[in-house]
């Protein structure tokens, strides 16, 4: 599964010089080896490469490299966008590198496709746990992202360590399990060719036999796949999207799609913003040359990277449970979400008033995380996904836009946008204005049902 790059692609590939350090600083602005990092039963090489200037509290990207690549040539070469975000946002990166010959990471033996297991994914935990330790890196924006054998590795990764990976960037890949073998072997060209089909549902539970017991949640997963792949062959595409909706809790049918560039087809499951519950973006008329130009600006984006933060909450693994006739009493104001004198208009915006039972403030949110009041939806104005956005009613159609989730810490969230109702300016007088913003976990942003 050798990996071809166009000439303009090989010829951007540079020669970078390593220092080796047993578990030292590594030299910033530098790609630095470090050593005797951990726990390495298959003998992988770890290289790791901090910026100039590192955040306080840094994201970790583990960027993961393609059969018969090196870290080398994934850092200089078409994963150098990464670094060059890197610089911009002060985010930390652990390159691991296979040793063995062909330079391709297991994703197919018993040790490797278990928690702890032995294989390569334990040398891998290893260097995360020294770069989280060596960098103070943030618990919560540890993500992955890998090509071709690396994104089979990066399926892996994020089904065996849920609860370490926040996000995952697979190109090129197939679904955790896919490439399992019972002889030792490498390769299961049954999986390459994409002749292995499952349920959303059996996909799923070969990732959760990964790490037995676990049920928390699992990662936001971006996947990419070019149409004429023969390498890892298209269809394994629609079956990594069957195993992250269903690990997610979410069914097969987008929530959204949309076109970002002419060839690209790209499909949103759960939550529908720029980070989605799961991301998947076919490229037509390519084969196995993925990235391409312009396709880690939107990874960066989907992992967080750039700093976002990510949506506050993963819609629900089955329909919420109705209620009816209740008032939604903000949390840090004591008054009701309201609808201006009981208006039927769409597009009224919705505000705070004083809470005193009438229709104008009684509310329904349905099986469909809709909330309705007086026949019409709650809506984000004009499919908003932007700070600001206003929060109104209008006719109900059943998109994401008129979604919401009523989370376990108070907050109620677009499906759609990830954002938080919100009173506007943290206010709390009568007229205070219902609008979209990212959440940051203030007063403002909580709210009660009461009946």
């Amino acid at each position: 599964m050798k990996r071809t790059f166009a000439a303009a692609a090989a010829a951007a590939l540079v020669t970078l010089g390593f220092v080796a350090v047993a578990a030292q600083p590594a030299s910033a602005a530098t790609l630095t080896q470090v050593v005797n990092f951990g726990n390495n039963p298959t003998n992988l090489n770890m290289y790791v490469y901090a910026p100039d200037t590192t955040a306080s509290r840094p994201a970790l990207l583990v960027l993961v490299h393609y059969c018969g690549g090196s870290a080398s040539q994934i850092f200089g070469g078409n994963g150098h966008d990464y670094a060059t975000a890197a610089d911009r946002y002060g985010y930390v990166i652990v390159l691991p590198e296979a040793t063995r010959s062909g330079h391709c990471f297991d994703v197919s033996t018993a040790q490797a496709l278990r928690r702890d297991g032995g294989g390569d994914s334990t040398g891998i935990m290893s260097m995360v746990s020294w770069a989280r330790t060596r960098y103070n890196v943030d618990s919560s924006r540890i993500v992955v992202s890998g090509f071709s054998s690396g994104a089979m590795m990066t399926n892996v990764l994020a089904a065996e360590y849920p609860d370490v990976f926040a996000a995952a960037s697979a190109f090129s890949g197939v679904p955790a399990g896919c490439f399992a073998t019972t002889d030792g072997s490498l390769w299961n060209s049954q999986c390459s060719g994409g002749n292995i089909s499952k349920t959303a549902q059996q996909w799923g539970d070969v990732a959760r036999a990964m790490y037995p017991g676990y049920t928390g949640r699992y990662p936001r997963m971006q996947l990419w796949h070019g149409t004429t792949d023969t390498t890892l062959a298209y269809p394994n595409f629609n079956e990594e999207v069957k195993q992250w909706t269903n690990l997610n809790g979410l069914g097969q049918t987008p929530s959204y799609t949309d076109s970002p560039q002419a060839s690209w087809t790209r499909a949103r499951y759960g939550n529908t913003g720029t980070q989605a519950t799961v991301e998947a973006v076919s490229i037509s008329g390519t084969g196995h040359t993925l990235p391409q130009a312009g396709m880690l600006a939107y990874s960066i984006s989907f992992l967080g990277l750039d700093g976002s933060a990510p949506p506050s909450s993963p819609p629900p693994s089955s329909p919420p449970p109705s209620r009816s006739n209740v008032m939604i009493v903000g949390t840090e104001s004591g008054r009701c979400l309201d609808d201006p004198n009981g208006s039927t208009a769409n597009g009224t915006q919705m505000q705070l008033y004083d809470c005193w039972g009438g229709s104008s403030q009684r509310w329904t949110y349905t099986s469909n995380r809709q909330l309705t009041i007086s026949g019409k939806c709650l809506d984000a104005s004009g499919h908003g996904t932007t700070n600001g956005t206003q929060v109104i009613i209008w006719d109900c159609n059943g998109q994401a836009n008129q979604q919401w989730n009523l989370n376990a810490d108070g907050t109620i969230t677009g499906v759609q946008s990830g954002l938080c109702a919100d009173a506007a300016g943290a206010a709390t007088a009568n007229g205070t204005k219902i609008q979209l913003w990212s959440c940051h976990g203030g007063t403002n942003q909580r709210w009660s049902l009461r009946t």
